[in-house]
């Protein structure tokens, strides 16, 4: 008897299926998230936070959605800061994929042929189908979908560009695009960039040179930063309760001696701009991100324990009277 040749299977799950329930679930509890639900030019919107409410619960959907469907998000009456109790809890049993290869904002998406000064960072599933970043070779992984969703940290829906240059990367029509926006000083906006404490860790390794396929496993927490309704403050406060309040647990494959190498250079310490609130950071800067010092951007603090051995190891410190002082 014989049979014909097969196509190996990938070793990762198809985000795009595992989120696309997330989605519509989104959808359907619309009303009671305090969501807007319309389409332009043919694509899906979901507003959770621009021209509507929103809710932190949504929020917390949303970074899940982002994950990939591989991680759970939840807001726990406890964390890392005791004058901020209320935590935004990640964990991902296939950090990797969840957080770099659907969660991360990579996707730079920008109205290059209109005039309506629209850009944005795409980040979640949509991604892994374009692949449009180099991030994907190294991570070994595309994946296909009938339909997808990319989540964007803005105040407005894409203009038609955009959705076209999306439909065009993916391969679909802008009837199966699905695309979900809150600026960062809504409930959700500022929810689901704070649930990026464990991804801001995994895109740190990567910087690092830490062979991503060693890491099997992590948890991060961050307090949950009040919403504030200036965009400096807010994306002051969403980086300050990561940087400054932010505590990541990975689990390696990895010798003792890599374990600690990276438990001592993923902490936001590491940063020759650590020690005072983003937003005085950005000031200083006049406002131009890409002179922050990319360091600053990771976990206050970090355990690794190295799973072939079981030692853990630590490296930065949490500064919970930063935290106070951008939330207060």
């Amino acid at each position: 008897m014989t049979t014909s040749p097969t196509t190996p299977k990938s070793p990762y799950p198809s985000v795009n299926a595992l989120t696309a329930p997330l989605v519509e679930r989104l959808v359907a509890d619309a009303a009671t998230l305090r969501l807007a639900v319309t389409t332009q030019d043919g694509a899906r919107m979901i507003d959770a936070g621009a021209s509507v409410r929103g809710s932190i619960e949504a929020g917390r959907r949303i970074a899940e959605i982002c994950l990939g469907g591989l991680g759970t998000v939840t807001i726990a009456p406890s964390g890392p800061v005791a004058g901020w109790p209320y935590s935004v809890v990640v964990h991902a049993s296939d950090p990797v994929i969840a957080c770099l290869g659907s969660q991360y904002a990579g996707w730079s998406l920008a109205d290059e042929t209109g005039d309506s000064g629209f850009f944005a960072l795409g980040s979640g599933p949509g991604r892994a189908v374009a692949v449009v970043e180099d991030l994907y070779a190294e991570l070994g992984y595309r994946d296909t979908a009938t339909q997808t969703a990319l989540v964007l940290e803005a105040a407005g829906g894409p203009p038609a560009s955009v959705i076209a240059k999306v439909a065009e990367a993916t391969g679909l029509r802008p009837e199966q695009l699905t695309f979900i926006y809150a600026p960062t000083q809504s409930l959700a906006g500022s929810t689901q960039v704070v649930a990026r404490v464990l991804e801001v860790a995994l895109h740190k390794a990567h910087t690092v040179g830490f062979d991503l396929h060693k890491i099997v496993d992590g948890l991060g927490s961050a307090p949950l930063s009040p919403q504030h309704p200036d965009f400096i403050q807010a994306m002051g406060r969403t980086n300050d309760a990561i940087i400054y309040g932010g505590r990541v647990h990975l689990y390696v494959e990895a010798d003792e001696a890599d374990a600690k190498q990276l438990a001592e250079q993923l902490p936001s310490t590491t940063s020759a701009d650590h020690g005072a609130p983003f937003a005085e950071i950005f000031g200083r800067v006049n406002g131009d991100f890409y002179k922050i010092d990319g360091a600053l951007f990771s976990p206050a603090e970090v355990i690794v324990t190295s799973v072939t051995t079981g030692k853990s190891f630590r490296g930065g410190r949490l500064m919970p009277e930063l935290v106070d002082a951008s939330f207060s």
